[in-house]
């Protein structure tokens, strides 16, 4: 289900699209996965990449699917000064797709909040 490859881009959705490769950003409390509680993991919608465990969810309030960590080496970061301020940009070590940004307002241990478009990631519960 999660899983794609990179030619397979061409599936995504016109909101996935504006997300992923035109760094857009959906409605706050618009995507099911803000609500998911089940074991499982996060991958890219651009490129199937496992970037998030579920075991690194939480309820940050914010809207958005947040996570507390990564899986090592599946994101990366970059600097973003769009809208009049300087935030971190995380996306796809992959396929370079824009997935959200990352805030130091997070729970332990990182205390770091990686605020996630929904639209950005599928999910695959764990059997």
């Amino acid at each position: 289900m999660g899983r794609k490859t990179m030619s397979d881009t061409r599936d995504l959705s016109p909101q996935q699209r504006a997300v992923l490769r035109d760094h857009a950003t959906e409605r706050p409390f618009t995507s099911p996965l803000n609500d998911e509680k089940r074991a499982g993991a996060f991958f890219c919608a651009g490129c199937g990449t496992h970037v998030y465990e579920s075991g690194t969810k939480y309820n940050s309030g914010s809207g958005w699917p947040s996570f507390y960590d990564a899986v090592p080496g599946a994101v990366a970061t970059t600097v973003d000064t769009s809208h009049g301020m300087t935030r971190t940009e995380v996306h796809c070590a992959t396929c370079e797709g824009h997935l959200g940004h990352i805030f130091p307002d997070g729970p332990r241990p990182t205390g770091m909040r990686h605020c996630i478009n929904g639209l950005a990631l599928t999910f695959e519960a764990k059997e």
